[in-house]
């Protein structure tokens, strides 16, 4: 590609919106994953003991189920990033490639 093609892509703006929203969106996701990455992690260094109750009669004890959940939330984000990328993201970025085609 040249470099006109690169500026227009630039000066465009929905590609302003584009990058605006996604950037946006992934700040927001990446908070919620490291607020609860963390609040894990603060919670095994200062109150260990809560994490080290059993549940039921078995060996599991709580800190299983709640790592467990933090991976899949981890899971969960990334589904729900990607289902707004391959919708409204794709959408803005197939209309950036429309208006290329019509402009040359």
């Amino acid at each position: 590609m040249s470099q006109n093609i690169y500026d227009k892509v630039k000066t465009n703006p929905k590609y302003a919106e584009l990058v605006q929203k996604r950037s946006r969106f992934a700040w927001k996701l990446a908070i919620v994953m490291l607020v609860v990455y963390y609040a894990f992690i603060l919670v095994i260094a200062f109150s260990p003991n809560l994490f080290a109750i059993r549940i039921g009669e078995g060996v599991t004890t709580l800190g299983i189920p709640v790592g467990i959940g933090v991976i899949l939330i981890a899971f969960i984000l990334t589904g729900i990033y990607t289902q707004r990328a391959n919708g409204e993201f794709d959408d803005l970025t197939a209309q950036i490639k429309e208006d290329l085609r019509s402009a040359q």
